[in-house]
């Protein structure tokens, strides 16, 4: 062999061991420099469960892998669908329908408003091809509000639509739009809308919408003046089409108890509003009958109507709370009974523990409380003006109704 010959040979030989090293450098160096950058991004642990959580979610939505994509073939499947981390962070708040143990008949007593949500809300959203064939005005609105006195079923009537209307509904909380980096905040209220978009059929559930959008103020800060006008632009886009030039189905779903504190410019984009007053009597009998409805009661001892008649001022929630304390006596007297007799616990059966009756309601440990405070207050202005009528044969004082109801017993 020529001594030119070895020369290349060795050369080449260099060039190979130079090269294998800059190689395993470069390697070494882009592990280190992710291993850094890992170490000195605090929320890195957080955004890879958050983007983990982000498929599995958008693998449940496609439902099962059998090349269908919710009867529509057009549209890609959603585990497909490339998200931001903003995005990520917002589809943490997706509810599935399915997973929401609340329908519309297991609400009493708003049978008017459930019947208007099915009418405007629900059909021109899920069917739009039934509404906009006719009529480009027949699209559903861009913003619903569910105003009222607290207890009376706004969170309800909300995951009720979204059990029924079968649109992906993302429960937006307060936490995920407030960020510590300046303009995060704007950047995920984009990101609600983004999503939306991407998931159509969608509903952006806000509760409690005035602690986010209220009233505009000179004193506020500008963070939270940015992320209102950073809502309401991307909100006036929903008007226009989708990219198969139809109407967006996207819809904001707000519930709030002090709607003179949203600010007026949210309001104007919100055009179908129901108020949810204080039930009425009937609407109080309907509430208790299905409070009721898998209870143990005792026929001869008691008397619903009298019940819906006497509980006049009571929201739902207190409804609720009074019938709790009040199925309580009964199974209370079976274990005082027990204790007496020297009885074990453990002996006790469902069937030993007497029916409800009405006097349950008035005793000191039942609800006996709840109907004494509803004097106590006065009701406000908006619970009173639709149920005036309706009102009308209620007792007079729920206090009377509970001495009334103590003198009967004794």
């Amino acid at each position: 062999m020529s001594p030119d010959r070895g020369r290349f040979s060795d050369r080449w030989i260099e060039l190979c061991i130079t090269a294998l090293g800059l190689t395993g450098a470069l390697l070494v160096g882009t592990y280190m420099i992710s291993r850094i950058s890992e170490v000195s991004d605090p929320d890195h642990e957080k955004k890879e469960q958050t983007r983990m959580k982000s498929a599995a979610i958008l693998r449940r939505l496609d439902g099962p892998k059998d090349g269908t994509t919710d009867g529509d073939p057009a549209r890609p499947r959603r585990e497909d669908l490339v998200l931001s981390q903003y995005e990520q962070a917002v589809l943490q708040d997706l509810v599935f329908p399915e997973d929401i143990p609340v329908s519309f008949d297991d609400i009493g007593g708003l049978s008017h408003i459930i019947d208007e949500l099915r009418e405007s809300v629900i059909y021109p959203l899920t069917m739009p091809n039934l509404y906009t064939g006719s009529s480009s005005l027949l699209s559903a609105p861009p913003g619903v509000l569910l105003y009222g006195p607290p207890g009376c079923g706004k969170t309800m009537l909300a995951k009720a639509l979204a059990h029924e209307s079968g649109a992906c509904f993302i429960n937006l909380h307060i936490s995920t739009l407030t960020e510590k980096w300046f303009g995060d905040s704007n950047k995920l209220v984009n990101a609600v809308f983004s999503l939306a978009r991407k998931l159509e059929p969608t509903i952006v559930f806000i509760d409690e919408i005035d602690a986010v959008l209220g009233t505009r103020r000179s004193g506020e800060h500008e963070a939270s003046g940015m992320v209102k006008a950073e809502f309401m632009t991307h909100w006036d886009g929903l008007a226009s089409a989708n990219r198969h030039g139809q109407p967006q189905r996207i819809m904001i779903l707000g519930a709030t108890n002090r709607i003179g504190d949203i600010d007026d410019a949210i309001l104007r984009r919100m055009p179908k509003k129901f108020p949810v007053s204080l039930p009425t009597t009937s609407q109080r009998l309907k509430i208790l009958r299905l409070l009721l409805r898998d209870t143990k009661v005792d026929t001869s001892q008691f008397d619903v109507e009298y019940l819906a008649r006497a509980t006049a001022g009571m929201s739902g929630s207190e409804l609720k709370e009074a019938c709790r304390d009040a199925a309580m006596i009964p199974v209370r007297e079976m274990i005082q009974a027990q204790r007496r007799n020297g009885q074990p616990m453990n002996q006790v059966r469902p069937g030993h523990v007497r029916g409800l009756c009405t006097n349950d309601f008035f005793t000191p440990q039942g609800g006996r409380k709840r109907l004494r405070a509803q004097k106590s207050t006065e009701e406000k202005e908006w619970s009173t003006a639709s149920n005036s009528p309706d009102d009308a044969s209620d007792v007079s004082d729920p206090v009377e109704a509970v001495d009334a109801a103590e003198t009967l017993a004794r």
